[in-house]
């Protein structure tokens, strides 16, 4: 019991740490079966070759903008805008080696949440290219594409541009399709609907959920050490 105490008193003395760091100005810095039973194919005719093709997916099947196994014990959600530059650096120097570390492990199931700004011109085209790209499966490398090469394609708004050397032309034809189409919006607006209800008002906004406990992480950008330590101890609960 005392032991339990205590790790419980490290973890929200670690959440205060991750605040205090934000409001003394160290945050943003650091911060498919079978069928059987067909009857045999005439001698006069050519067997029938399956289909290959997979059916379409359901227009109101949400695309997988997550990354790790569903039953890990922790879940990491983050809000982000693609054109935000402090969305860029949480993604560049904390999820990517905590997709390195905890997510490829099992430790960490992480899902991606849309939260463009009005302020920001490309960013609601970005997260279209990237919901389009999750209905094909693709997500993970849109996703990274879009942080890296974003200081190119804000400029202009030349978001395929960027997305042509990480997906192929049909592809890419396919995710323009599907992002113009209007049919990722109501997914966009489901992620921006989740996080008013949960008060986000800046990105990026992380919030981690663990044995039923909900964790709102400070706004901006955290620190990869400092969430390791944080993401450590809940593991250790």
């Amino acid at each position: 019991m005392a032991e339990q105490v205590g790790r419980k008193m490290r973890v929200n003395k670690l959440t205060a740490w991750l605040a205090c760091a934000v409001l003394l100005g160290v945050g943003p810095m650091l911060l498919a079966g079978e069928q059987t039973g067909s009857p045999p194919a005439k001698k006069s005719k050519a067997p029938t070759k399956a289909s290959t093709k997979k059916p379409p997916v359901p227009d109101d099947t949400p695309p997988n903008k997550a990354l790790g196994s569903k039953t890990a014990p922790i879940t990491l959600e983050v809000f982000s805008d693609y054109q935000c530059p402090a969305c860029k650096q949480l993604y560049l120097d904390t999820l990517r080696p905590l997709i390195d570390n905890y997510v490829s492990t099992g430790k960490v199931y992480l899902i991606h949440r849309d939260y463009p700004l009005p302020m920001h011109q490309y960013s609601r085209d970005a997260a279209r290219l990237a919901n389009a790209a999750g209905r094909l499966g693709r997500f993970e490398k849109v996703d990274a594409q879009l942080y890296s090469r974003q200081e190119s394609w804000e400029k202009d708004g030349n978001l395929e541009g960027a997305l042509a050397t990480v997906l192929s032309p049909v592809e890419l034809k396919r995710v323009r399709e599907l992002a113009k189409s209007g049919k990722m919006d109501p997914f966009i607006e489901s992620d921006l609907a989740l996080g008013q209800s949960r008060n986000v008002n800046q990105t990026p906004s992380m919030f981690v959920s663990h044995q039923g406990q909900l964790y709102p992480l400070p706004a901006g950008v955290v620190n990869y050490s400092l969430l390791k330590r944080f993401l450590d101890d809940l593991l250790h609960k």
